[in-house]
């Protein structure tokens, strides 16, 4: 009786402890099989937009926020899932190599030309663009040129302060937005708010896109289509909203611009080569259009002897026309939320056209 219950006890406490280490066992393969939290790297332009950025990190993920040339970039590169930049980080066949695990390349600028498709392609990574975070300030930085070249602000400032007032002599030739005839060529998202205030100023407005719009989208918008030779002929200020690519390349050369009316302003936010620079500048030496506002240059910064820096119809401002204060918070949103729709399984938004294909 006595042994009988001895061997009971034994046996209920080997029991018990094969049942703890089973236990154990269990457990430690369960931690071990817990997923890692997806990890995002942003790749903030400027410390004064850190706190914007982690102000709208999404929560059940492990985001590194990052220098262009911190070497914390590289260490979590090969466990990134999603990597947030603007176009002038490095993101070749080398970048891919590292990131393979990477869902998405998401960008916080519209323009996507500096980016390389061909090796996002081959590693079957979509790319997407802001989604429109910076049209305001691009359409408005648009108005803004169209407005100072028309009235030749710059040319008013440097007589005031240069104590020629009204420029001691005749009133030059200026002009009011009123009533002309707006060309916007690409409407896509800044185009499309390009129009609308333009429309406010009481312009009328066309364009020209590959992708037209239906009847009732133009309806709806104020805008008819021209095609593009029919557009430079009947514009009194053309605007350009296109990306650059090799159809867009030059689009606007010297044939293009022999079409423009003689009283005409061309004004570009969008990029430098969509317009041969060379073949403008000769124009607007020679006075064949009335003047020219460019945000953007084939070569930026452009040379210390820009022949466009001698021309006074010209108004230049630094590639500036998308960054402002304001649109920071649009850019992050736009970013992290695309990044939440691929986490839920569901398509990116805004991917490049070239990757649709």
């Amino acid at each position: 009786m006595q042994f009988s219950l001895w061997m009971a006890c034994l046996l209920g406490r080997w029991r018990n402890t094969g049942l703890k280490l089973r236990v154990a066992i269990i457990d430690h393969r369960e931690k071990a099989k817990e997923p890692m939290a997806p990890k995002i790297i942003v790749v903030c332009p400027s410390s004064n937009v850190v706190p914007i950025a982690e102000g709208m990190t999404p929560t059940g993920f492990e985001t590194i926020i990052a220098a262009q040339d911190d070497p914390k970039i590289d260490e979590h590169l090969a466990d990134a899932s999603y990597f947030v930049c603007y176009p002038n980080v490095d993101v070749g066949p080398k970048f891919h190599a590292k990131a393979s695990k990477l869902r998405l390349l998401q960008l916080l600028s519209a323009g996507y030309d500096a980016i390389d498709l061909d090796a996002a392609r081959a590693a079957n990574v979509p790319v997407c663009n802001n989604g429109g975070a910076n049209a305001i300030s691009v359409s408005e930085h648009a108005m803004m040129l169209m407005l100072t070249v028309a009235r030749r602000v710059v040319w008013q400032h440097g007589n005031v302060t240069g104590g020629r007032w009204r420029g001691n002599g005749p009133a030059p030739r200026m002009y009011e937005l009123s009533g002309k005839t707006l060309g916007i060529i690409g409407l896509g998202n800044i185009g499309k708010k390009t129009a609308r205030l333009a429309k406010a100023f009481g312009m009328n407005v066309i364009y020209y896109d590959i992708k037209r719009l239906s009847e009732d989208e133009a309806d709806q918008a104020g805008v008819k289509f021209r095609v593009l030779r029919e557009l430079l002929r009947e514009s009194d200020v053309i605007s350009l909203h296109t990306p650059l690519n090799d159809s867009t390349r030059h689009m606007i050369g010297k044939a293009e611009l022999e079409e423009m009316k003689s009283e005409a302003i061309l004004v570009n936010t969008a990029r430098g080569p969509v317009i041969d620079e060379k073949a403008l500048c000769d124009h607007l030496s020679a006075g064949k259009i009335f003047g020219a506002g460019l945000d953007v240059f084939d070569q930026e910064p452009p040379q210390a002897g820009n022949p466009l820096f001698k021309l006074d119809n010209v108004v230049l401002t630094a590639h500036f026309a998308g960054p402002t204060w304001d649109n920071h918070s649009a850019r992050f949103r736009n970013a992290f939320d695309n990044i939440l729709r691929v986490e839920r399984g569901e398509e990116a938004l805004w991917i490049v056209p070239e990757l649709l294909d």
